[in-house]
């Protein structure tokens, strides 16, 4: 069968010192089918008060057109982390998007427009430690005020899983939040360990990173006060 270049819209670049996984064609064909080839570039896929909410009085743009670039941009993120929140946060406004909602998606798509190629590089050489990273965005769903999770797992400097994902819960404070973030990371690295271990790989030791210092304590501090017990709940 030779040697593989394409795997459903993956491009493959095998070379000497490792592997690249983009999908540089599929980009072009998305910024053509949405009329996005000759958008001005910008350096960041979403700002950082970027505000977006439900917005009721806005202009309704067409369900199908906005989902369409949803669905898009959704596919775009096996290969690409770093959209990988703000289409999902686009996502949650499907049901009736606004003119505002569509201002987002366009700022994304004329931020691929900018980095076409960009994707992930896996050497051939160096550490294979397994590593997993926490974090989250307290209240960030303004629908129901619930938070959001995100994380990456390494093997060495490759990347290898990502989420983002809406928690299930209504988080009170920013140390809640960061800890229910890095108890499910704490699942995923789990999963990888007992997936690894079908090859014959060991990660007894894996460290997770977390940026709150509150989070950081009550995982070493099992004693709960007032304000944390109903975390364990």
């Amino acid at each position: 069968m030779r040697e593989m270049k394409f795997f459903l819209g993956l491009q493959v670049e095998q070379m000497p010192d490792g592997i690249f996984i983009h999908q540089t064609k599929y980009v072009n064909d998305v910024l053509d089918k949405f009329n996005m080839s000759e958008s001005t570039p910008t350096s960041t896929p979403l700002a950082q008060n970027h505000g977006i909410c439900p917005d009721e009085s806005g202009e309704k743009v067409d369900e199908m057109h906005y989902r369409s670039i949803i669905g898009s941009l959704m596919y775009l993120t096996v290969s690409r982390p770093d959209i990988m929140y703000p289409p999902c946060l686009c996502a949650r406004y499907q049901s009736s998007p606004r003119q505002s909602h569509m201002t987002i998606v366009k700022r994304i798509l004329r931020y691929l427009k900018g980095c076409l190629s960009t994707g992930l590089w896996y050497p051939k050489s160096g550490d294979f430690s397994l590593t997993g990273y926490a974090d989250s965005d307290l209240g960030s769903c303004k629908l129901n005020a619930k938070s959001t999770t995100a994380g990456c797992q390494f093997f060495g400097t490759r990347l290898v899983t990502w989420q983002c994902k809406k928690q299930s819960t209504v988080s009170l404070s920013t140390c809640e939040a960061e800890y229910v973030s890095a108890s499910s990371y704490c699942s995923q690295i789990l999963w990888i360990q007992q997936q690894m271990r079908d090859y014959g790989l060991q990660f007894l030791d894996t460290p997770i990173f977390v940026d709150n210092e509150a989070a950081i304590n009550i995982t070493k501090n099992l004693l709960h006060n007032s304000k944390t017990k109903h975390i364990e709940i």
